[in-house]
């Protein structure tokens, strides 16, 4: 017993000289200023602020998503097509009987009831199509300016005091940057929202589609994005953090994830702005069907690199300047076609009535040939 007394008053020494030690010690740091190193506060501290920071900066990005989608939201329309089910058509109910299913998004460019979309949106010349803006309101598209070369429609509806978006600069796109996508998912869900980043600027001609409308083309510049665009999504704006169009989603890759591309729109700012001025589309034409030869085929089948002519169509501007079957075009206006820089790109960078000086291969034989622009039919 007398032991167990000694070993606990030991106990109770030591912990009184620590406690007093501890007092006497905070009590010189308080009264000099100096900090109190408890390893339980700078825990506390560290981790309270990093907290905040992590908070901070997500706030900060949310807030970026949240006011672009408040502002350019009301600018995204959904897109539709108006049919007819085949038992209506039999009983012979009438017109107000149809039903709209969507199948694409678009975005207003005027206030004036000007939307652009997709071309292969509104391909379909014997349908009627509707526009359903957020407040769901319909409008029918009166009229419709289809530009094929580019994938782009412009519509018109009757209606005024409409937000128009603002266009940004696809030049100035860094990989990396915040890119937010508005549309109407799926063909059913209006005005969804997805963001992500510029995975990349292609420029080598990929073959994209949209499996709605069974679309597929090859185009000479994409954005690359990794924000979710889906099906229905075409024809929708791609937006900077600014709020601002910096492209126009058109297509996914089959078989692909969280790969999505959009038109850069620098390369339809000319189409509006033709459109702004004469009320219409209006294209250069050169009237020729095409394959382009690349640089790996041109190596193995020792042919030139350039536009492979398929066909030549009657009394177009390219017949006229006495480009034949066969021929292999290999530079237009001073600018080598490659597949990079394919003739329709090239085209589509001048107008109707430029003349132009296109070098070509024809049997081995090197010609230079003046073609005259013509202007494309205006697919309306």
């Amino acid at each position: 017993m007398p032991r167990r007394w000694f070993i606990v008053a030991a106990i109770v020494f030591v912990f009184l000289i620590s406690l007093l030690s501890g007092a006497i010690g905070y009590a010189l740091r308080t009264k000099f200023g100096l900090p109190i190193p408890t390893l339980l506060g700078q825990n506390q501290t560290s981790f309270s602020r990093a907290a905040k920071e992590t908070t901070r900066e997500i706030v900060s990005e949310e807030s970026v998503v949240i006011n672009v989608v408040k502002d350019v939201s009301p600018s995204v329309v959904s897109i539709a097509v108006s049919r007819r089910s085949p038992a209506n058509f039999l009983q012979g109910i009438p017109d107000k009987a149809e039903k709209e299913s969507g199948i694409g998004s678009g975005f207003i460019i005027e206030a004036k009831g000007i939307i652009l979309t997709n071309r292969h949106v509104v391909e379909d010349k014997s349908a009627r199509y509707v526009v359903i803006t957020k407040d769901e309101k319909k409008y029918a598209v009166t009229k419709i300016f289809r530009d094929p070369s580019l994938d782009i429609a412009i519509l018109r509806i009757d209606t005024n005091g409409l937000k128009p978006v603002e266009l940004g600069d696809s030049a100035k796109l860094e990989v990396g940057q915040l890119v937010i996508a508005v549309g109407n998912a799926l063909g059913r869900f209006k005005n969804t929202v997805t963001t992500g980043v510029v995975s990349g600027i292609r420029t080598e001609g990929l073959e994209v589609g949209d499996p709605y409308s069974q679309f597929t083309e090859k185009f000479g510049e994409l954005i690359q994005t990794d924000a979710a665009i889906n099906p229905g999504n075409s024809g929708g704006p791609l937006l900077d953090s600014a709020g601002r169009v910096i492209g126009v989603n058109v297509a996914v890759t089959q078989g692909a994830q969280n790969i999505g591309f959009a038109i850069p729109i620098n390369l339809v700012k000319p189409v509006i702005d033709e459109f702004r001025q004469t009320g219409t589309i209006s294209r250069a034409y050169i009237g020729v069907q095409y394959q382009m030869v690349s640089r790996l085929q041109s190596l193995a089948y020792d042919v030139p690199e350039g536009a492979f002519v398929q066909e030549v169509l009657p009394n177009s501007p390219a017949k006229k300047a006495g480009i034949e079957l066969g021929d292999v075009l290999t530079a237009f206006d001073g600018k080598a076609m490659t597949e990079d820089q394919p003739l329709a790109q090239l085209v589509r960078e001048k107008k109707p009535g430029n003349v132009v000086q296109i070098e070509l291969d024809r049997d081995g034989e090197k010609k230079t040939v003046s073609v005259t622009l013509g202007q494309a039919p205006v697919e309306e």
